[in-house]
């Protein structure tokens, strides 16, 4: 085969993960809404088996078509999973520690990460001969995941306020809190479905025409382009030359990458154990702050390298200090704030936008990164670093802080900015109720006395 075609096949093979991730984003708000948050995950692991098949047997089968296939399925996996993820744990989640639950997402990829990296050592599956079983291993925890999530319950905020079944939201609300007494749970989320501005879920154009989420939708567009374009995978480009550079063996080089590994996971431990103590907003903006400035650092030691014999370890420190930032904030943060800025109904169409956002600036990095590269060698970084500020610049304007609060006040905190008026639970509800159209009456009489008999029966309780 000729080089310039195995090129073509390289490139097609590595962007064809990015291409499935957006095709899986787009697929969530139908998912969810037939399957709940739940059953989305279950038939989620089916994509994973059958990636891990085609892609441990590629080599066997001498195809690459399965290689590229199985990338795509995989990446219908990742995308489908980041967003239906997330969505899960912040609603089966209490207030108080919804963002600490919500970091368990980041912790697990970075794990995920360094358990490939510790896996891929030479006298592991880093053979020429042994790599397609790395790519089998993708599938014991989808299948251990398939045991064992059986057993939880749907997310009681999908039964109640999608499914209006309350008898299992209960039951959901009392295994994931391990108590019997639910009443303020309950009253919680009944109070989000009275501030529920829609009775019914929202497709993203929707979601795009209502002023009532509008900076809300620039928040999540802004945060999700910037986790990808803080250039955090192009870091790894320069990590082997920069430890080439510093003297250190080839057959070296391996076992210390997994540092980079091991800092991800410990910051991303980290963050979740202080993000409930210290706030989302602050961690962010410190974040993105961070790794603006080790980014200039390591443009400048970059550049010295060569005629200083001890600058590329500064340069691996800046590259290590790169990413324990990321995953102190930007790294798991952007995806729970998805899930908390948006009311029930507007949050498969919220993820999907966050979705769509994410998977094209992580596909646009890949394409373009090697002729950014190219054209301005070590000065590259300073895009990134100009990205990383931005972000931070506008986190520090206009995000209010999320923690410990419910999604009608963090909903209500976006009233002044986007221009609405700032109405209790109870004016929201009374003032849709009027807006149900006459055929809806007549189509469902029975539906609407009851939803309003219920409303009545909690108004009596404030």
């Amino acid at each position: 085969m000729e080089s310039g075609t195995v090129t073509l096949l390289w490139s097609v093979t590595v962007s064809i993960f990015a291409i499935g991730g957006l095709v899986g984003a787009l697929l969530v708000p139908l998912l969810v809404r037939f399957l709940g948050r739940k059953g989305t995950l279950l038939l989620n692991n089916v994509f994973a088996v059958i990636a891990a098949l085609l892609l441990a047997l590629g080599e066997l089968a001498g195809s690459f078509e399965m290689l590229i296939l199985g990338r795509f399925i995989i990446g219908i996996d990742s995308g489908i999973a980041l967003s239906a993820l997330p969505m899960y744990l912040g609603e089966i989640s209490p207030k108080q520690i919804r963002g600490s639950i919500g970091q368990f997402n980041s912790i697990f990829i970075c794990i995920g990460v360094f358990t490939g990296q510790v896996l891929g050592l030479p006298e592991l599956l880093g053979q020429e001969y042994r790599w397609n079983f790395l790519f089998g291993f993708i599938m014991i925890p989808a299948v251990v995941q398939l045991f064992i999530l059986p057993f939880l319950p749907e997310s009681p905020r999908y039964l109640l306020m999608e499914k209006h079944d309350a008898v299992r939201a209960e039951k959901a609300f009392q295994a994931f809190y391990g108590k019997d007494d639910v009443s303020k749970e309950l009253e919680e989320v009944h109070a989000e479905l009275r501030a529920q501005k829609s009775l019914q879920l929202i497709s993203v154009m929707g979601l795009f025409r209502n002023h009532s989420v509008r900076w809300q939708i620039i928040t999540v567009i802004i945060t999700m382009a910037c986790y990808q374009l803080c250039g955090l995978n192009a870091i790894w480009f320069y990590t082997n030359s920069i430890l080439k550079e510093a003297g250190f063996a080839d057959e070296l080089i391996p076992y210390i990458t997994l540092s980079t590994g091991g800092i991800e996971t410990l910051s991303a431990i980290c963050s979740g154990l202080v993000i409930e103590r210290v706030g989302r907003r602050p961690l962010l903006i410190a974040g993105f702050g961070a790794m603006a400035v080790s980014y200039g650092l390591l443009t400048i030691f970059l550049n010295f390298q060569s005629s200083v014999s001890w600058m590329p370890y500064l340069s691996f420190s800046c590259i290590l200090a790169v990413i324990a930032s990321f995953c102190t904030g930007p790294g798991g943060i952007p995806f729970i704030l998805t899930g908390e800025l948006f009311e029930q109904s507007y949050r498969p169409a919220a993820f999907m936008i966050g979705g769509t956002v994410n998977w094209l600036s992580n596909f646009a990095v890949g394409l373009l990164f090697p002729f950014i590269q190219e054209a301005f060698g070590s000065f590259c970084f300073l895009f990134f670093a100009f990205m990383c500020l931005a972000g931070a610049i506008y986190l520090y304007i206009i995000l209010p802080e999320t923690k410990n609060k419910t999604f009608v006040e963090i909903s209500q905190s976006f009233a002044k900015i986007n221009k609405v008026a700032l109405c209790s639970p109870l004016e929201e509800e009374m003032r849709c109720i009027p807006t149900v159209t006459i055929r809806e009456k007549e189509a469902q009489p029975e539906t609407l006395n009851r939803r309003v008999g219920t409303i009545t029966e909690m108004e009596s309780s404030f």
